[in-house]
């Protein structure tokens, strides 16, 4: 009787069986419904980690965070990370981050049809109407995060910690033209040459392997980081 529910019944498990065969007056041990319940193959269901890598070219993030100059002047950084390569799609520098200008800003990073269709933000006041409007014009899905929640968003948290770890925090900001100048060439040397643990080594904008010629070191921001190549 346990392997003809097990097999007629196949989404049932071996509580569902066990509970049958006590309204039939079947009085058995769960542990012994188990050991003879047929045995079926399911397909395995995807992990969230593989739903995300599968779903990662239709997904993108945006975040601002602040940037304090030498004056103590503060000025606001936006970010939009395309999840499929994490290559940074656009950076950008203000010192009032209106939702018009971000809205600006999310035309720039993706042409109206490569848009993705999920954006995950926080709750940044600065995402205003202006935005949200700009957003589903393109056919985009906003995401908005959980109030203090940054691990719901924590492929751009982890890039702005690098951003300040290998660039930032080591530089003096002058003002805003400055600041820009600095961010492009670190936006230039993370999309092209810095690799990435979970790229398997590679940059965002696949790296091509060089094995002939000598290796010579180029300097980025005035030495804070090389490019090898060969010659």
């Amino acid at each position: 009787m346990i392997r003809r529910m097990s097999r007629e019944n196949p989404l049932w498990g071996g509580p569902r069986i066990h509970g049958e065969l006590l309204m039939l007056g079947i009085d058995v041990s769960e542990s012994t419904v188990g050991r003879y319940m047929v045995r079926t193959r399911r397909p395995r269901s995807q992990g969230w980690k593989t739903f995300l890598r599968n779903q990662a070219a239709g997904i993108a993030s945006i975040d601002l965070f602040v940037v304090r100059t030498i004056s103590f002047k503060l000025l606001y950084r936006l970010v939009i990370l395309h999840h499929v390569r994490r290559r940074l799609a656009r950076i950008a520098v203000t010192t009032n981050p209106t939702a018009e200008w971000i809205a600006g800003q999310l035309t720039e990073a993706f042409p109206w049809s490569e848009a993705p269709r999920h954006l995950i933000r926080d709750r940044d006041r600065a995402f205003g109407s202006a935005y949200t409007r700009r957003v589903h014009a393109m056919g985009i899905r906003d995401h908005p995060t959980s109030a203090r929640s940054p691990w719901q968003n924590g492929h751009v948290e982890r890039l702005i910690g690098s951003v300040r770890r290998e660039c930032l925090d080591h530089v003096l900001v002058f003002g805003e033209a400055d600041l820009r100048r600095v961010l492009k060439t670190y936006a230039g040397y993370y999309n092209k040459v810095r690799t990435h643990l979970s790229l398997d080594k590679d940059a965002p904008n696949c790296r091509r392997t060089q094995t002939v010629g000598a290796i010579v070191a180029i300097p980025v921001l005035e030495g804070l980081h090389h490019q090898y190549v060969r010659v």
